[in-house]
């Protein structure tokens, strides 16, 4: 099963007034154009906050609906059109006989118990607890196989990306929007179909009063949908902790202090007074210009290369290390709200900035917090988050709201002084580690062990500059089935293959939902991308614009059954881990190498389009795959690609800018070639 990477959220309603659907995309609409209509006090009493949502910021939970199981029919329809542009008819004759055996015996009577366990389960969704445990029960290694990254946008103002200066202002909007949500003042998130009726502080004066088990319903009423926010929680003071078989999700909310990096080394500080008040700004500052002074050189075996290790491998160390005295520097690793690394060296590109903060020297980070923020010499800023608590969700909400309060209301700015009384020699520790033999060894092997699967990476990047969102819509195709039908022509015209292929779709229309897999590679992209590639000569201008229209269709559709749970990847996943928790044996149908092989996603993709974003990016979900991460933009598309040696990532571009050429060439009505 092909790990998630940075998984989209970017939202699209239907015009009906019938629930959500979401689409592939970093956040657009939701998290990005809301109106800021909070009630807020004087500036002095919301010093701590980002603002005060009039409706709690949970309001919504209790009544979410719940995510729906599809029907077995459905499922296998859904599963069976997926799989006819990867197959040949032989194969593929032997693949529809096993998937309709699912429909009877013992595969028929995983579904029905399936059914029957979400039934008695009306808190959760029927696909949470088994993906937690997908994610937790994996062994390898976090970094590449499962850590995104979104880099922030610099500050608009240049003496502000300074890099202590950056810092502190991120530290205290962090900080800021931990407060605002733990005191449920954080605006909910909502998408707002109609929001001169529902995005209104009338509306929300309103809705407040409603009951939290109906509150969804009368949102529902005026066009507004909440999203699931269960997430949250695990947001800060949060870690994954290894251990033999299956790891586990640790979060102490009484952790007062934050983990901050430097050349290796650990620090922590309060950023929280013993009355949780915010400590003062100009005392954060102090504390951080001391770290960043600190001459102090570099450890010979740096920690943090142990998060990078194989998960049982690392479980094995992490318990060597709380033999051997280190129980109470190893809590307050656990426990910081957040992780802050600050690295020596200055980006030089895009390509510089993905690889540093997709995996960086791997000594200068602690993969297994919830998230860190990365802050590069020179201001460049990004989050790589571990994957295992949340879909992105909540993370990418956080880089909005600090990207906000940063760049509007920063806390410190370039006449600031840090705290002269800060006593920063007192209150800053770096935290000191007993290594015995083994765990020097374990570092040290550690480090070979990263950089042997970092140095197999390339990463590579694209900008199509003739066209992009605006120009999509007039021609009344969807910019994201384009881009995807892009990545399906550019790989059969490098490879002269169609691939499996994944884009995430988040399902935070229901309750404890996570996400659904769109499957791009279509009888119509596959269709449609020959006419283009193999012979754009015997197609009319019309007839391949109209064969785009389609694929434009289609992937509408599959975006819409995604996200309102009506895909087929989670359903399937679901019986199966359902039949392993049970010890039976695998229905007939998992055994087929052709299930094997669409679950083998060669072209891994996730868009990203946000204010507050620069870059994201994620390194193959297979050996011999592309991780795609792409942001079809008002005016342009771009792309930031990763791949292992078996495949031509440089290759790979130049094919999708052509496709894209080609696609924009035939919306205007002209041949290809003209």
């Amino acid at each position: 099963m092909a790990s998630l990477r940075a998984v989209p959220l970017n939202t699209v309603f239907s015009k009906s007034g019938k629930p959500p659907y979401l689409a592939c995309a970093f956040a657009a609409s939701a998290l990005c154009n809301r109106r800021q209509t909070y009630s807020t006090k004087g500036k002095d009493e919301i010093a701590d906050t980002l603002h005060r949502s009039i409706v709690p910021t949970m309001h919504y939970q209790k009544s979410l609906p719940r995510l729906p199981i599809p029907k077995l029919e459905d499922t296998i329809r859904r599963y069976l059109a997926a799989q006819r542009p990867l197959l040949d008819d032989e194969q593929y004759s032997k693949t529809e006989q096993l998937a309709q055996s699912l429909q009877s015996g013992a595969a028929k009577e995983l579904h029905e118990e399936l059914v029957s366990q979400d039934k008695k389960n009306k808190h959760t969704s029927y696909i949470s607890g088994p993906w937690f445990d997908m994610y937790l029960s994996a062994r390898e290694s976090v970094v590449l196989n499962f850590n995104p990254f979104m880099s922030f946008n610099p500050d608009p103002k240049p003496e502000y990306n300074e890099q202590l200066l950056r810092a502190t202002n991120m530290v205290v909007s962090a900080v800021r929007f931990m407060k605002t949500l733990r005191s449920g003042l954080l605006e909910p998130e909502v998408f707002h179909l109609n929001p001169a009726k529902s995005d209104t502080d009338g509306f929300k004066r309103l809705i407040r009063y409603v009951p939290a088990s109906l509150s969804w319903y009368g949102a529902y009423m005026v066009n507004a949908y909440p999203l699931d926010m269960s997430q949250y929680y695990r947001l800060f003071n949060s870690s994954r902790i290894p251990k033999q078989g299956c790891d586990q999700l640790f979060t102490d909310q009484r952790a007062r202090h934050l983990l901050v990096m430097r050349k290796g080394h650990l620090y922590v500080f309060d950023v929280l007074d013993q009355d949780g008040n915010l400590v003062k700004p100009a005392k954060i500052q102090a504390h951080l210009k001391f770290i960043l002074s600190d001459p102090t050189p570099a450890p010979a075996f740096p920690l943090g290369l142990l998060t990078s290790e194989d998960r049982n491998v690392w479980a094995g160390l992490r318990q060597k290390l709380l033999d051997a005295g280190n129980q109470e520097a190893l809590r307050k690793v656990d426990s910081a709200l957040f992780c802050l690394c600050l690295d020596d060296e200055t980006m030089k590109d895009h390509i510089h900035t993905s690889h540093n903060m997709l995996h960086g020297d791997g000594q200068n980070r602690w993969f297994d917090k919830s998230f860190s923020v990365i802050l590069a010499r020179d201001g460049t800023a990004a989050i790589n988050f571990e994957h295992s608590w949340g879909d992105g969700v909540a993370v990418l909400r956080f880089q909005n709201e600090v990207f906000k309060d940063t760049t509007e209301r920063p806390a410190v700015n370039p006449n600031s002084h840090p705290a002269a009384d800060a006593d920063s020699s007192s209150a800053v520790q770096r935290l000191d580690f007993h290594l015995d033999a083994a765990l020097r060894d374990g570092v040290n092997t550690a480090k070979e062990h990263f950089q042997t699967a970092v140095s197999k990476l390339t990463i590579a990047a694209m900008e199509f500059q003739k066209g992009g969102k605006e120009t999509l819509k007039k021609k009344k195709v969807s910019p994201d089935a384009v881009a995807q039908l892009a990545f399906q022509m550019g790989f059969l015209r490098q490879y002269g293959q169609t691939v499996a292929s994944y884009e995430s779709c988040s399902t935070a229309a229901f309750k404890h939902g996570r996400t659904e897999t769109i499957r791009p590679a279509s009888i119509h992209t596959k269709r449609c991308s020959h006419a283009f590639v193999r012979e754009p000569g015997k197609h009319s201008v019309d007839e391949l614009r109209k064969m785009v229209e389609e694929c434009s269709k289609y992937h509408g559709q599959l975006t819409r059954e995604a996200a309102m749970g009506q895909g087929f990847d989670r359903h399937l996943f679901a019986m199966r881990y359902l039949a392993n928790s049970k010890g039976q044996a695998l229905p007939a149908f998992y055994q087929d190498p052709a299930y094997a092989a669409i679950n083998h996603n060669i072209l891994s993709t996730s868009t990203l389009t946000s204010p507050a974003v620069n870059l994201g990016g994620f390194a193959p979900v297979v050996p011999d795959g592309f991780g795609v991460g792409y942001g079809v933009h008002d005016h342009w598309i771009g792309c930031n690609v990763s791949s292992y040696p078996s495949r031509n990532v440089h290759e790979f571009l130049q094919c999708v800018h052509k496709s894209l050429e080609d696609i924009f060439t035939v919306l205007e009505g002209k041949p290809i070639g003209s």
